[in-house]
């Protein structure tokens, strides 16, 4: 086998897609004793944190797709999985699609009630389930039948599967969901060639760095995880996934597992970002790889200036202390990240830059009538790309909706400079008119806080309008050692453009429990806004300061 080779031709055959890659690979029959995927729990008998080679993997998934066939499942069917672990997400996502199912990945934080409904709505045949989330659905009105256990999918012998379905590039392969911090979470389907689009691309470029052995913290729900599944494979390199992402998690995985690359989206980055990272051994990382919302520069400099990595000089090539943070700006529906923008120590381009588009991908800035707009001007992000999902699934109205002239309509507020680089500013529901040409950017005014205030691990900015006067509140989370009864008022107001500073009528310290997340870590603004509206205060007297 010629990896470079195997690359090229991978990235040149239009029958692979995220439906097929695992079997194209075991058809080909080279390196099938080589590691691919590592989970944090033990799954079918094998052990926790030990690779599975490409064989057993094969075996793995062709057990239980062998399962789903005799439970009666068929090509098109859609099956919900709602289970905790990354390795039950996973390996029922590669089953379902060898049978040419359509898997429906639902995050197993999802609240139950939501999940019902969610599931309901998919009209799905049948439901994969664990026993905890067996447990919540009980009693519940979701009108899918129940399959069994997902402990006992992977019982039966793996020569009896059928033989893999043959995909097309434009149908539908899995179904993942928006991340619900609005409401219900969306359906969005994806296409065999929609989510393998951007690895195709890769697979055209010299290997990045960090690549060889890349740690999973993203939701194992997530689209991101099932490119991220793919991108390992394709790239025959190492790949382990976590099923829990919280600071502390990672940061132990990092530790005992060594990766070169870490994945996880923003919520991931900040919780990282309140630990102690000079106390932790991260010196095997080299790439920080960030994915759905930017990131912070308060937190993006406080992971570059860990790790390592290497770079080339005039000595040749040498090794750095200090790491890349790759960030960017995708979505469920963008179906891989549009942007992409390296910080290193040295770099000092922030304030929510998300850089440039990726050679596949067409951004334009439309206001409200549709029309496009220049430079420094702030609009809604348009998105045109072979990675855009096919749409919501059982929902037209909304997919139509979302979709302008070719372009989907991401709901993102962003404007570009000069140079060509893009930065975001906001949410459009987020985001609100102050009059005279003013507005009101809540994900700036967070931007900005943080990289004022060292002492602030966390900052969530939200803003009302009631019998037409704007309000808003600024909520704080602290670092440890910070003192939670100091006035830090000041310090907030200063760092806000005057017109936004004139609407905060208050700074609160919170107990990060408090703020209400959806199951991807977002914060849920529109339940705050309800909230705050309804009169009902988060901070205690002692907390909260009158701007």
């Amino acid at each position: 086998m010629n990896p470079k080779n195997e690359r090229a031709e991978l990235a040149a055959d239009q029958a692979v897609g995220i439906g097929n890659l695992l079997t194209t690979l075991l058809a080909r029959g080279d390196g099938l004793d080589q590691p691919t995927l590592t989970f944090d729990t033990e799954v079918d008998g094998h052990p926790a944190w030990q690779a599975l080679t490409l064989a057993e993997l094969g075996e793995r998934v062709a057990a239980r797709a062998a399962t789903l066939h005799s439970l009666g499942i068929k090509p098109r069917d859609p099956v919900a999985v709602f289970v905790s672990s990354a390795a039950d997400q996973v390996l029922s996502y590669l089953a379902l699609t060898r049978l040419g199912a359509i898997p429906a990945l639902v995050n197993g934080k999802v609240p139950a009630e939501s999940a019902a409904e969610y599931i309901k709505r998919l009209r799905a045949v049948g439901v994969i389930t664990d026993a905890a989330h067996r447990a919540t659905l009980d009693g519940r009105d979701f009108r899918t039948p129940l399959l069994p256990d997902v402990s006992e999918l992977g019982a039966s012998d793996p020569a009896t599967a059928p033989k893999p379905y043959r995909h097309h590039g434009n149908e539908p392969v899995v179904i993942t969901h928006s991340s619900g911090t609005t409401g219900l979470p969306k359906a969005v389907a994806h296409s065999h060639h929609s989510l393998f689009a951007s690895i195709r691309h890769r697979l055209s470029l010299p290997k990045a760095q960090g690549l060889s052995r890349m740690l999973g913290a993203l939701p194992s729900a997530h689209a991101a995880t099932v490119i991220a599944v793919n991108l390992a494979l394709a790239n025959r390199v190492e790949l382990a996934l976590v099923s829990d992402q919280s600071g502390t998690t990672v940061l132990d995985a990092i530790e005992s597992w060594q990766p070169h690359s870490v994945l996880g989206f923003a919520a991931t980055w900040s919780e990282l970002a309140g630990e102690d990272l000079a106390a932790r051994s991260l010196d095997s990382v080299s790439v920080w790889w960030n994915t759905g919302d930017c990131a912070h520069e308060a937190h993006v400099r406080k992971l570059i200036a860990v790790g390592s990595r290497a770079s080339a000089g005039a000595n040749g090539r040498t090794n750095r202390p200090g790491s890349y943070f790759v960030d960017g700006l995708g979505s469920t529906e963008m179906g891989h990240s549009q942007f992409f923008i390296t910080h290193t120590p040295e770099t000092n381009r922030y304030g929510r830059c998300i850089g440039k588009p990726h050679a596949f991908t067409d951004a334009a800035i439309f206001d409200l009538d549709g029309e496009k707009l220049g430079p420094g001007q702030v609009g809604e992000l348009a998105i045109a790309a072979p990675t855009l999902a096919l749409g919501y699934w059982n929902d037209s109205v909304t997919t139509y909706r979302t979709r302008r002239d070719g372009y989907f309509l991401t709901g993102d507020l962003v404007f570009r400079d000069e140079a060509g680089y893009f930065y975001h500013v906001d949410r459009a529901v987020d985001a609100v008119n102050l009059g005279n040409g003013r507005r009101l950017f809540t994900a700036l005014s967070e931007e900005r806080i943080l990289a004022a205030c060292p002492e602030i691990r966390e900052c969530t900015v939200v803003a009302v309008e009631a019998d037409g006067t704007v309000t808003s509140s600024v909520l704080l989370v602290l670092d440890e050692q910070a003192d939670p009864q100091a006035d830090r008022s000041a310090e907030v107001l200063a760092a806000l453009e005057p017109h936004v500073a004139e609407t905060v009528d208050r700074v609160i310290v919170v107990d990060p429990a408090l703020i209400p997340l959806g199951p991807t870590g977002k914060v849920r603004k529109v339940l705050l806004r309800s909230r705050f509206l309804a009169g009902e205060l988060l901070g205690t007297d002692a907390a909260t300061v009158a701007a």
